[in-house]
C-alpha cells in the first residue's frame, strides 16, 4: 500500500506540475490552429458573417464581403499583429463595404490579444477592445 501511495503522489505532483506549465504558456501560443467568428467590436454591432482564422503563421477568414489573408505574428506574452494583408476585391452593399473596411482596420491596429472563456479579444495600442471573437467547433 505504501508504494501505491507514493506513486499516486508522484503522478499528482507531475500532472498538476504539467497543468501548471501549460497554464503558464504565453498567450502567443494558443492562436494557431483556432477559428473564430466575430461577436462585437468597438464600433457597433456587425450584421455580417466576419471570420479569422489561424494556421501555419497566416490569419484568414472572410471580411464581410471578401476573404483576406497574410501572416501573424503573437508573443512575446500577449503581443499580436498582422499583415500586409491581401484580399479578393469584389464589391458589395455600401455597408457591407464599410463594415469590412472597418475591420480590416481595425486588425490591422490590433497590439495585443487574450483568449479566455472561449472568446478571443484583440486590443488597440492604448489596451482598448476593439474586436471580440468567439470560438467556432470545426
Amino acid at each position: 500500500m505504501v508504494h501505491i501511495g507514493k506513486t499516486l503522489t508522484a503522478i499528482l505532483v507531475i500532472t498538476v506540475s504539467i497543468m501548471t506549465m501549460v497554464e503558464g504558456l504565453p498567450a502567443g501560443s494558443t492562436l494557431e490552429g483556432t477559428q473564430w467568428k466575430l461577436i462585437g467590436w468597438s464600433l457597433s454591432s456587425t450584421q455580417f458573417k466576419i471570420t479569422a482564422k489561424f494556421a501555419d503563421g497566416k490569419i484568414s477568414g472572410n471580411s464581410g464581403v471578401n476573404t483576406y489573408g497574410g501572416p501573424y505574428k503573437s508573443g512575446p506574452g500577449d503581443a499580436f499583429s498582422v499583415g500586409p494583408l491581401a484580399s479578393t476585391q469584389m464589391a458589395g452593399t455600401e455597408p457591407a463595404m464599410r463594415t469590412e473596411s472597418a475591420y480590416v482596420n481595425l486588425l490591422g491596429q490590433t497590439k495585443s490579444y487574450k483568449i479566455a472563456d472561449g472568446k478571443l479579444t484583440l486590443y488597440d495600442k492604448d489596451g482598448n477592445e476593439s474586436l471580440i471573437f468567439e470560438a467556432v467547433s470545426r
